[in-house]
């Protein structure tokens, strides 16, 4: 399902004026008398109208309002650049981290360079923006599972169990970053009233709870690209239990293998080259990505990550941005520039590895990773220069098998250590790969440690959207144990308290809510 913004329009506009109506008269059973106002049975009509609002429901991770690129916001208050969901997460789980860097120190209303120096504070815009569209996405996933709950035409109960996933991804996001979030699901008639906040245990338990209960009811694996499949649902199960040490100090790494053991087993397949998982065309014919943010250049615009990674590359980037680069440290995880995965810009691009300043964009090496291309070379199919056509991967086979390893060398029950190493060496033997001479090449088990999982997965899928977590996960992202040129603020990178570990609570939103309790530490 590629989401478009002439099914946004059609669509998305209803779907929001029946939340804010329904926000007003508090009962959904009530119809207003005024005949001009849109509910939700004047919107949804037929099984199309309904998977229309379903296609909203996706497109609020991946575009920001209803028109595109920008000028009629979803969200008010906050810029439809760099609010965006996709690209904001991007900026929290990369330019904090080893991986990113930006050039531009005035951004995000001159808060942007606070990630890069984990030096965030509560009224920072790009944590405050993400926040809103958390909520967001909850409060439309609540609107339309209200709308379809008690369907029994097998699609509606599809849609109903797909928007629930939806829901759980972003609370799943909420309790990765804020720790705490407001709570609200679809018994929560709107009104005026202070949701009330629930713990990062009680988040956890309760997404939980919904991916157990939604999965069998989800669509079978693979059955349409874009939308979440009882694969996607079992990886984000799998990405809960891999960090439930973090999140509710409880070893679930047994549990992780058993919903990878899933995933693995629903049909997906590597992608022979590396690099055509993230062109223009890696929609087509791509048996790797389970769940992805789709873009076409014409229909579905916004200045989203994927726009951003293209055209603000730095020594080479199409739109001459030159706002990303990678640090040294990062780099020097490959043991080879010349292997598939790493794709930099380098110094004959006119980068210098190392950077001496962040906002000097000719230092750190660029990333040539996302391209506005499709796999053969030639120009993305929609030919708009602007926007691209390449999808955003958020969870892939490569990243099931990296977790399946991880997991099995943390001790989890029911996972093998030799089919881990089989899964690390089908990686690093992709067959197109191999073919052209530039595959990285099998390990020994001897090799294969925790440790060499932690570099493995940032030389994988990095600018992804993994690094935060997976540091957190293996105690290497606040404190010393792990330095990067300027963590800390500091060029040669210095120890961050552990309170970093997660964001604090936007000011304004505290604000708002009286139950609402900043992090400790804020």
């Amino acid at each position: 399902m590629k989401i478009h913004n002439n099914t946004i329009r059609s669509v998305g506009g209803m779907l929001l004026s029946a939340v804010l109506l329904f926000s007003c008269v508090g009962d959904l059973n009530v119809k207003p008398n005024d005949p001009f106002t849109t509910t939700a049975s004047d919107v949804y009509t037929d099984t199309q109208s309904y998977k229309q609002g379903l296609a909203k429901l996706y497109a609020a991770f991946a575009l920001t309002g209803q028109q595109g690129p920008a000028g009629n916001g979803d969200v008010a208050g906050v810029d439809e650049g760099f609010s965006c969901f996709v690209r904001s997460l991007w900026y929290m789980n990369e330019l904090t981290t080893d991986e990113a860097v930006w050039t531009y120190p005035n951004d995000a209303n001159g808060t942007i360079f606070n990630l890069h120096y984990n030096t965030w504070v509560p009224s920072d815009n790009i944590p405050t923006a993400l926040f809103a569209r958390i909520m967001n996405v909850v409060a439309l996933s609540n609107e339309f599972i209200r709308a379809t709950a008690g369907k029994t035409d097998a699609d509606l109960v599809k849609f109903n169990a797909e928007a629930r996933f939806l829901r759980a991804l972003a609370y799943y996001h909420g309790i990765d970053l804020f720790g705490k979030m407001p709570f609200v699901t679809e018994a929560d008639l709107p009104g005026a009233y202070f949701p009330p906040v629930k713990t990062r245990a009680e988040l956890f338990t309760y997404v939980e709870s919904e991916l157990k209960d939604i999965k069998p009811k989800m669509g079978a694996p693979r059955f349409e690209y874009g939308r979440a499949d009882q694969a996607a649902c079992a990886m984000l199960l799998a990405k809960l239990y891999l960090n439930a040490e973090v999140y509710i100090n409880t070893d679930k790494y047994g549990d992780a293998i058993t919903q990878l053991n899933e995933v693995i087993g629903d049909g997906y397949t590597l992608s022979p080259v590396y690099a055509n998982l993230f062109r223009a065309d890696n929609d087509k014919n791509n048996t790797e990505i389970i769940f992805s943010q789709n873009y076409d250049g014409n229909r579905s615009q916004a200045y989203d990550i994927v726009q951003v990674m293209v055209k603000g590359n730095a020594g080479g980037g199409d739109g001459g941005w030159s706002g990303l680069r990678a640090t040294s440290a990062f780099v020097n995880k490959f043991s080879s520039l010349t292997e598939a995965r790493a794709i930099f810009n380098k110094e004959d691009k006119g980068q210098s590895k190392e950077i001496d300043a962040v906002n000097v964009s000719t230092q750190g090496y660029g990333v040539w990773k996302f391209r506005d291309i499709t796999s053969n070379g030639s120009p993305n199919p929609s030919g708009n220069t602007t926007f691209p056509d390449t999808d955003f991967p958020m969870f892939r086979l490569a990243d099931a098998y990296l977790m399946y390893a991880e997991a099995t060398l943390r001790g989890g029950a029911g996972g093998d250590r030799t089919q881990a190493l089989n899964y690390v060496n089908a990686i690093r033997t992709r067959s197109g790969d191999v073919t052209a001479g530039n595959a990285p090449g099998a390990i020994t088990d001897a090799e294969l440690t925790l440790d060499f999982i932690l570099d493995e997965r940032a030389r994988e899928l990095y600018w992804e959207g993994h690094r935060r977590p997976d540091l957190i996960r293996f105690g290497k992202f606040t404190g010393s144990s792990y330095l990067w040129p300027w963590k800390g603020g500091v060029k040669s990178g210095t120890s961050i308290e552990d309170k970093r570990a997660i964001f604090p609570i936007p000011a304004a939103d505290i604000s708002n809510n009286p139950n609402l309790k900043q992090n400790e530490g804020y």
